[in-house]
């Protein structure tokens, strides 16, 4: 009786050695006469974990973890593939502490299935989003995504369904959906995970969305350091394409729409939602003047509907399930859930997904066990490059979007980066000009010459007396709320933030460099 041995294809995965893994427990297996069959899955986010193996066994997959080439002879002795106990032994996938009390509702089926398997994911109820999308007249599916509550989980926060309506209302003989795959915050991993583990939830979403405005055509402008997203969505696009919910006739309905993975341009400004439309037009990614917004006048002067990867991602589960289910998970105006990444210096790090609401300290310490240097936690970082620094007093502060604009930061894509108390925060704090200043379009002036302007004032406050430090520290503050007021983009009206926050909690760094302890 075949055995069926689960192994991340998951980039984070490979890196790690999933690929040696595999290929090792394939010829273990051969040798041994053992009937497995490898299916490569996506990760289930426990990174500290990887490569994390499953084995189906009549009871569900009993999981080991973190295994390498060395181990595989080990596991085949113990018999791991009836669940045999190892020192790896993790137990019941399912059971494993920090997965079980999860609320995946984006990630429900990331690690569980063949991410380039239609029949393994219409078994896992994809696609029966689209098929309640198609009873439906298009006004009632944005209407759905608008009561849902979701907002864009790019960073914005934008409420989904007024963009769609928006869309749907404007007047045009061609409209688009364009999915902004150019993931990169630092500390986010979420977007790649999704399209590498689950692929097809992405283009049922954006299918979905194209039906909902009246659009006939989509692009995935998808980050040019993915290989291995580029290869699992072009999988899953042939294969949908083949089975017929992407081309001219979707199910059966007569409704057009076609689907393709455009490759990004490798700068940080093109996840601007208007300077990735001038790069999908083949122009230099630079920031669009609004309005007019895109939604009325955006990919060649057309209506168009851009969303990030995990907002077109949800979409299927509001359709299947109802825009009542969604909304009741979260709090206040964040409804939902939002997969939260944890990276930097922390013990456990991963993908957590979870309802609105949890707090940064049950995030880091729950979770993510600490730091990985087992010292104290100095600083979180939030939503990216641009995201501010968080202080340990503020760390009971819940994942909310008007909770952390309270506090002047950002929820962003979720991602949460976390420093020690060794940290140099005025180094921290130029480091975020510095990127800007690197990554500007140099469309206006107070991104370009504010974010130089900026580094150089941080490194005359560290070097300088304390008469001048108070001078430039003025001069500073006065240059980031130009920089906030003035700048066309989030690029430059959000690099202060990171650099206000670190002025605010972190002041005495910038007496000098900091001397911690290393020890």
């Amino acid at each position: 009786m075949s055995v069926t041995v689960y192994i991340p294809r998951d980039a984070s995965a490979l890196s790690l050695g999933a690929e040696a893994v595999a290929n090792a427990i394939a010829s273990e297996a051969a040798k041994r006469n053992a009937d497995v069959r490898v299916v490569r899955n996506g990760s289930r986010g426990l990174y500290w974990l990887e490569p994390m193996v499953e084995v189906e066994t009549p009871e569900g997959r009993v999981a080991y973890g973190p295994v390498q080439k060395s181990d595989v002879v080990g596991l085949f002795d113990a018999d791991f593939l009836r669940a045999g106990k190892h020192k790896l032994s993790l137990g019941p996938t399912e059971d494993i502490p920090l997965l079980k009390s999860q609320q995946r509702l984006t990630f429900a089926r990331v690690g569980i299935v063949d991410p380039r398997s239609l029949d393994d994911y219409r078994a896992h109820g994809g696609y029966r989003g689209l098929d309640a999308a198609l009873k439906i007249e298009p006004a009632a599916i944005v209407q759905a995504v608008a009561d849902s509550g979701l907002r864009g989980r790019g960073g914005a926060a934008f409420p989904a369904g007024i963009k769609w309506k928006t869309c749907l209302d404007a007047s045009a003989d061609q409209k688009y959906i364009v999915c902004n795959a150019d993931e990169g915050d630092s500390g986010t991993f979420a977007d790649r995970m999704i399209m590498e583990g689950d692929p097809f939830v992405l283009i049922e979403g954006m299918t979905i969305a194209g039906l909902a405005v009246g659009a006939t055509r989509g692009y995935i402008y998808l980050r040019v350091e993915y290989p291995h997203a580029q290869h699992a969505l072009e999988a899953a696009i042939g294969a949908a394409q083949v089975a017929g919910y992407l081309g001219d006739n979707i199910g059966g309905s007569g409704k057009a729409f076609h689907l393709e993975v455009r490759m990004a341009a490798g700068a940080y400004i093109c996840g601007e939602e208007t300077s990735l439309l001038e790069s999908l037009e083949g122009k230099r990614g630079q920031v669009r003047f609004k309005p007019p917004l895109p939604a009325i006048q955006g990919l060649f002067g057309k209506p168009t509907v851009i969303n990030n990867v995990i907002t077109l991602a949800t979409v299927p589960i509001i359709l299947d399930r109802g825009a009542a289910f969604y909304r009741d998970f979260g709090t206040g105006r964040s409804r939902g859930t939002l997969p939260i990444q944890l990276a930097g210096n922390i013990k456990r790090p991963g993908l957590v997904e979870r309802a609105f609401g949890v707090t940064l300290r049950e995030l880091i310490e729950g979770y993510g066990g600490g730091t990985a240097s087992g010292r104290p936690v100095r600083a979180v970082q939030v939503g990216g490059p641009l995201g501010a620094y968080i202080p340990v007093s503020r760390l009971d502060t819940p994942i909310d979007y008007e909770a952390f604009a309270a506090i002047n930061g950002m929820v962003g894509h979720g991602g949460v980066v976390v420093f020690d108390d060794t940290v140099d925060m005025a180094a921290q704090a130029r480091f975020a000009m510095e990127f800007c200043a690197i990554e500007s379009c140099g469309k206006c002036t107070p991104c370009r010459i504010g974010s130089t302007r900026g580094v150089e004032v941080i490194d005359r406050m560290v070097a300088g007396s304390i008469a001048e430090r108070e001078r430039n520290e003025v001069l500073l503050r006065d240059l980031c709320q130009t920089m906030l007021a003035g700048s066309l983009c989030a690029l430059g009206g959000m690099a202060p933030y990171p650099v206000l926050s670190a002025l605010d909690h972190f002041s005495e760094d910038f007496e000098g460099t900091p001397q911690r302890a290393a020890s």
